[in-house]
């Protein structure tokens, strides 16, 4: 782990502090947690086009081809449409 220090608005610093009480954690989960969903977000879009870019669409085909070709269960069938 590494330590960060962090200047805040002593405001945010509190609704901080109240959320974090609320969910039980330390205000320093509560930064981790979020700090990680913006890098995730952040990053997200550029993973996936390199993802997407490394993809090969003849080995996806030939994939799908091992797939038995047969009705789904009855519990991965969707529900019917209400009337």
């Amino acid at each position: 782990m590494s330590t960060v220090t962090v200047d805040l608005p002593e405001s945010l610093h509190a609704a901080a502090g109240a959320l974090a009480r609320e969910s039980g954690v330390t205000v320093g989960q509560l930064l981790a947690s979020a700090l990680a969903e913006k890098v995730a977000a952040l990053a997200g879009p550029g993973w996936l086009e390199a993802r997407a870019a490394r993809g090969d669409r003849a080995r996806f085909e030939e994939a799908l081809g091992k797939v038995a070709d047969v009705e789904p269960d009855e519990r991965d069938r969707p529900a019917p449409e209400p009337r």
